[in-house]
């Protein structure tokens, strides 16, 4: 769940949080077909989580209730320097989650399966459940995303660093944002970037620069692809926002130019309410602010 604070005032709303999860919801929200794979509590917290899932036609038959564990909870801080991020995930339900727990069929019969830094950072046996589930979807030819979503108040660099490094190299689709990607690999320009992580394996990078935009890069081709401007207050759900819209995009047969400018005005609009689910657009407001974007 999420606490997120209201600028200028101490106050938080309440609201849905957890990048994989909001990564589902805006994937879903643009038409996909999704399905979710985590653990919540059997507390009122993971009802509400069901709720929102089972409402935005998310699949959650993988979804775990583990009655002796928490929903994991997490605030959001706002001030002149971003946003911030104060945790309160050990020992919640999906920290708890393991390589045994993963249905394999499910996995097997998707197109893309997505992944993040934060899922592998809350323990170790997460860690290696997605391990685990990365190895299947390379077992049946799945395609693999992956974004790091460097969290270092759940995690050291250098641990953060090697797991990191070993998930992209599985992964097909890299999805780094820039802030992050330079404290992964050292390096400071977005072209030098994306260069690095294909050469670690992904056929497709889409690098997102905040509100300069994305670059996107195959072994062939590379592209900044300019943001949009909007008035935005929060950008907590952004990234994961352009995550379930550019899969989506992909998973239709999208070319992933295309899909990246598309994903890009849904994550600017995700920025122009408060929370990371509850701004999050529909399809239909996409296309609308594609059609008129200066409206």
């Amino acid at each position: 769940m999420e606490l997120n604070q209201v600028r200028g005032v101490e106050h938080y709303l309440p609201g849905f949080g957890g990048d994989t999860s909001n990564c589902a919801v805006a994937a879903a929200r643009q038409g996909a077909r999704v399905g979710y794979v985590t653990a919540v509590g059997e507390d009122t917290f993971g009802n509400a989580f069901l709720k929102l899932w089972n409402t935005e036609g998310i699949d959650t038959s993988c979804v775990l209730r583990t009655p002796d564990a928490h929903t994991g909870l997490y605030l959001v801080s706002h001030s002149k320097a971003g946003h911030e991020f104060s945790y309160f995930r050990s020992g919640s339900a999906a920290s708890r989650l393991t390589p045994e727990a993963l249905p394999e069929n499910q996995i097997a019969a998707t197109r893309i399966f997505h992944a993040s830094g934060i899922s592998q950072a809350i323990s170790t046996s997460a860690c290696d459940a997605v391990f685990h589930a990365l190895a299947l979807a390379q077992q049946h030819r799945v395609r693999i995303s992956y974004d790091p979503n460097l969290r270092l108040k759940l995690w050291p660099l250098n641990r953060a660093r090697a797991v990191i490094h070993e998930a992209m190299r599985q992964c097909d689709i890299a999805l780094p944002g820039i802030e992050d990607a330079k404290l992964l690999t050292g390096l400071e320009q977005p072209e030098a970037i994306v260069e690095f992580y294909l050469k670690l394996g992904a056929e497709l990078v889409a690098l997102t620069l905040g509100p300069e935009g994305v670059l996107v890069a195959t072994t062939e081709q590379q592209q900044h692809i300019l943001g949009y401007a909007v008035e935005s207050v929060d950008a907590t759900g952004a990234g994961d926002t352009f995550d379930g819209a550019f899969l989506a995009e992909l998973a239709s047969g999208r070319d992933p130019f295309v899909a990246a400018r598309y994903a890009n005005a849904a994550a600017a609009l995700a920025t122009t309410g408060y929370g990371a689910v509850a701004p999050m657009p529909t399809r239909s407001q996409v296309e609308a602010f594609l059609n008129h974007p200066n409206a």
